[in-house]
């Protein structure tokens, strides 16, 4: 007899009923859409207002908000803790894993962080900035500190007396190894719970262990950390100081998603996306801020570019001078296109966006696509006319960039949806259409309006 097949799961309709459960104050409600939501939370959570995260942090306790902080990017997790007062958002703070709890205060900006951690405990308040100061890419940022030890003069009955006794916190470190420490913390060796369970009872720890294990220092960069983990079958590895005390772990996982993380980032700066992170739930005037401060930059070196050209413009007629901006248009388009393609590639990666989503992800990027294109076409529209003292050739220079930039970002934004709908790849597709459709539209327009304007502009 066949099983009765799990009906897909109805996002928007997810979305629909944490937003009524938040509107009414419906805890049990929420968490039930929480849950369902699954694998999909980040996803979920990306979908509220800001007015939404905050109720719905109102409604949950300290334990119940850092599990969902924990289960969204810490991006995500620091646009909602920086829309909280400290006061509040320090309970959620505390009860987060000690890994998380750094990486969530090192993304808040400094002023939320240190008002934050004047409201934790000072244990967990001075643990946080220890692990705050470590750079980026290092050990010491991705380790954490829930681990089990046992001092070496224990025997395995006490040590298996110890574990009953702390069952419940013992069961939310997840614990693979356990760790040997001397009288002052120093790693002595690695206890797999495999000798553990197979061990006499009157034997001593120091007898059961894996001696002097492989360990790495807090500075250790992830490079070198993911070469110990593909030349070894680790799936965690102990951090020590100086004088060989144990002061963390860092496991295979966070060790691969810190090498992703970063190969991202650097693909974001190349984009022109600054602030590292962009969602499309975050405020339009901010994506377009953070675009425009790298757009209005590029067009700067383009215009030097152009410059090139400007020079024989005495050997030209009085039309030719719009040569001079079509490779501006084009580029400039280009780049807009590109932080789009950037984004969703972002998105899709995290699968905070389904490839269905066209009429959200158009609408989206149209909005930023006006802002910014009539702040370029403005800027770029009016050096025209001051160079030329044409007033019709500043409006085609600069309403052919504006309405590019919007092409642009559009479909930036739709070409990797679209590719990955085809079960394509985005990467390697999504660039040379964009190129191509902003070339070939943007010369269509300034050519196109020069043609229909001929006569006021010679």
């Amino acid at each position: 007899m066949s099983e009765t097949p799990t009906p897909e799961l109805d996002f928007d309709s997810l979305v629909d009923a944490l937003h009524l459960a938040i509107e009414r104050a419906d805890v049990l409600s929420a968490l039930s859409a929480l849950k369902e939501a699954d694998d999909d939370t980040a996803r979920l959570i990306d979908r509220l207002t800001a007015e939404d995260r905050q109720a719905l942090f109102g409604l949950l306790t300290p334990a119940q908000g850092a599990e969902l902080l924990e289960q969204v990017y810490y991006f995500q997790g620091a646009d909602i803790i920086e829309e909280l007062p400290a006061n509040v958002a320090a309970p959620f703070v505390a009860e987060m894993d000690s890994d998380d709890r750094a990486d969530l205060m090192n993304e808040l900006k400094e002023r939320d962080s240190k008002a934050i951690l004047e409201e934790l405990d000072d244990d967990i308040a001075h643990e946080t900035r220890r692990f705050m100061a470590y750079p980026e890419g290092t050990a010491g940022a991705l380790m954490y500190s829930e681990y089990v030890s046992f001092r070496a003069d224990m025997t395995v009955e006490d040590i298996l007396n110890d574990i009953q006794s702390k069952r419940e916190k013992y069961i939310e470190y997840g614990v693979q190894y356990a760790y040997v420490l001397s009288a002052d913390k120093e790693l002595l060796g690695v206890l797999p719970v495999r000798n553990l369970l197979f061990a006499h009872r009157e034997q001593k720890a120091t007898e059961i262990m894996i001696p002097d294990p492989m360990k790495v220092r807090p500075y250790d960069t992830v490079a070198d950390l993911e070469h110990i983990f593909e030349e070894n079958n680790y799936l965690g590895l102990p951090v020590v100081n100086k004088d060989g005390q144990l002061i963390g772990i860092i496991d295979r996982e966070s060790t691969t998603e810190a090498l992703q993380e970063a190969a991202t980032e650097d693909l974001l700066k190349f984009q022109g996306l600054m602030g590292k992170e962009e969602l499309r739930s975050m405020p339009l005037k901010v994506r377009s801020r953070r675009r425009l401060s790298w757009l209005s930059i590029n067009i700067v070196l383009n215009l030097i570019s152009a410059s090139i050209i400007a020079m024989h413009q005495d050997t030209l007629q009085a039309v030719i001078a719009l040569a001079v901006f079509l490779p501006i248009i084009s580029d400039m388009s280009g780049c807009s296109g590109n932080q789009a393609v950037a984004v969703s590639m972002r998105e899709l990666s995290l699968d905070l966006v389904s490839p269905k989503e066209f009429a959200r992800v158009f609408i989206k990027e149209s909005s930023v696509g006006l802002i910014n294109g009539a702040c370029l076409g403005l800027l770029v529209g009016s050096l025209a006319w001051l160079w030329q003292s044409n007033l019709v050739l500043g409006l085609v220079v600069g309403f052919a960039l504006a309405l590019n930039t919007v092409i642009a970002v559009c479909v930036g934004g739709l070409v990797p949806l679209l590719l990955k709908a085809c079960r394509q790849d985005p990467a390697l597709a999504s660039g040379p259409i964009l190129t191509t459709v902003t070339d070939m539209c943007g010369f269509m327009l300034i050519l196109g309006l020069a043609s229909l304007c001929l006569p006021l502009l010679v």
